[in-house]
């Protein structure tokens, strides 16, 4: 099993563009706003997640010293 190490703002940005991600698809499927308003809005942040996945996977794979357990 491998266990990565990583520092408190690289694993802040990663869950950050999960989170706008995450948002951006529920608004796209919500029905609380306008159609209009939530496919503007909804796809800004599907669009900016989306955007950022390759950064945080590089920085967490990049970044990150990977160690294995001892067994």
């Amino acid at each position: 099993m491998k266990q990565f190490t990583l520092n408190l703002p690289t694993f802040g940005f990663i869950v950050m563009t999960r989170g706008l991600l995450g948002i951006g698809i529920g608004l796209l499927i919500s029905a609380r706003l306008s159609a209009e308003q939530r496919r503007a809005v909804g796809l800004t942040l599907v669009l900016v997640g989306a955007a950022t996945t390759i950064p945080a996977a590089m920085a967490a794979f990049g970044a990150a010293k990977p160690r294995t357990l001892a067994a």
